[in-house]
């Protein structure tokens, strides 16, 4: 066939295909849900009574006024009508497959089988779900079980959130993440610590392992941690060369990097080396706030760790180690002055909870916590939505009820922008256009 005949045939069969796509698409099934007040753009103000339409997941657009199905003739209507509407809710620092802390936790570690965890995480996916959180970024997981979660949730196999995830979490050798702290010789010498690092080449090693595994994005820790069961403090405890070696390779590979620090000096070290957030961040100074807008990475303040911490001691007071427990009460002393920092200071928040810490399917806790160290319930909100889809990287799928964006949605009975804390009854719950709760 001559060139110029081929290219002819080949537009036209394009067109073709196109047409029929576009023909497809436009007798695809529609669902309208029609909403008393949405907030389809946080941090704009909420419309009125309002209708968006959904095709193939998506938003297709989003009309002024309860529309019925006399503009689309056999949409399925979801009336809520009498609710708030709103874009489905993202945390950005779960740990799905854990749920017992403490002495608790580290029995756990060595009695449960990976089978047990993997229920475990698969339930506390439908609960996160169920609360309203249709995405959530979780930060570590020893067995891969939460790997497998992810891709279970993206075919909607089962009731989870859409997963992003981080694999294991990497940290220098008796780091916040090196297992075998606090175990004897015995224990010590048999358990796996691939994830833990000391110079420049493991630490390379240490984060290829990870993408290896195929995960979304790279979790270290610059410095000690609150339930880390050695008395080293909060501070750095990584050094800058280490540091470097992580976050460039991570970023080689075109994955995000969330640092755990609680000091100010791990802070900083992750700041100039380009994190691109920080979770917890329980001390900052001046240096902190102008890297922070310098860089313009995120701050996951993750405040409601500490509402786990009090409901564990007030049901066992010895649920924690003695290198565990006096940073733990620390840690309750100074929760959130950070935050009251942060916000006058032009900081970039998104929303994290740590929940496995604190408990799964009560994140929306966070909220009140947030507007008690300074946010507004809306600010609270785009930090939940906006925010965290950016962080994520999936600015452009979520976070908003734009044209173009997934069908994640829920509705609460209550105006949240004057009382945040109705978002911890969450009465409806869609994610890709499919209905997953729907409390009349």
């Amino acid at each position: 066939m001559k060139p110029i005949i081929a290219a002819a045939a080949l537009s036209l069969l394009l067109a073709g295909t196109a047409a029929v796509a576009q023909e497809a698409a436009s007798t695809s099934p529609v669902t309208l849900v029609q909403a008393g007040r949405l907030l389809d753009r946080p941090g704009q103000a909420p419309r009125g009574p309002s209708t968006v339409v959904i095709r193939d997941g998506r938003v297709v657009e989003v009309r002024d006024g309860l529309v019925g199905a006399d503009a689309f003739p056999g949409a399925e209507i979801v009336d809520l009508s009498d609710r708030f509407v709103l874009p489905g809710l993202i945390d950005s620092h779960v740990h799905l497959a854990t749920s017992q802390a403490g002495q608790a936790g580290l029995i756990a570690q060595f009695t449960e089988s990976v089978p047990t965890t993997a229920y475990r995480a698969a339930e506390n996916a439908r609960i996160t779900l169920m609360a309203g959180f249709t995405t959530v970024r979780n930060l570590g997981d020893g067995d891969g079980v939460t790997l497998a979660l992810r891709d279970a949730a993206a075919r909607h196999a089962l009731p989870s959130p859409r997963i992003v995830d981080a694999g294991r979490s990497i940290s220098t050798t008796s780091g916040h993440m090196d297992g075998r702290n606090g175990l004897n010789d015995a224990l010590r010498e048999h358990t796996d610590h691939a994830n833990v690092c000391d110079d420049t080449a493991s630490c390379r090693e240490a984060v290829r392992l990870q993408i290896s595994r195929g995960v979304d994005v790279i979790k270290i820790a610059t410095t000690g941690g609150v339930n880390s069961r050695i008395g080293a403090g909060l501070g750095a405890q990584m050094f800058e060369d280490e540091a470097r070696a992580l976050i460039e390779t991570a970023h080689l590979y075109g994955k995000r990097v969330a640092v755990h620090a609680h000091g100010a000096d791990g802070i900083a070290l992750a700041l100039r080396l380009g994190a691109d957030s920080i979770e917890h961040g329980t001390i900052f100074d001046d240096e902190t706030i102008r890297l922070f807008r310098d860089s313009g990475a995120y701050y996951v303040p993750t405040l409601s760790t500490v509402n786990g911490y009090r409901e564990r001691l007030a049901a066992d007071p010895n649920a924690y180690s003695a290198e565990v427990l006096p940073k733990i009460l620390w840690r309750i002393e100074v929760t959130g002055d950070s935050l009251e920092r942060a916000v006058p200071g032009g900081v970039r928040i998104a929303f994290g909870t740590d929940a496995g810490v604190s408990m799964h399917g009560r994140n929306a806790d966070e909220f009140e916590l947030m507007v008690q160290h300074g946010m507004t319930p809306m600010s609270a909100i785009q930090a939940a939505t906006v925010n965290a889809a950016d962080l994520l990287g999936l600015g452009e799928e979520l976070g908003t009820l734009e044209p173009g964006r997934r069908a994640d949605i829920i509705a609460v009975d209550g105006d949240p922008l004057s009382d945040v804390t109705v978002l911890k009854d969450v009465d409806f719950v869609m994610r890709d256009g499919r209905v997953y709760k729907h409390e009349e």
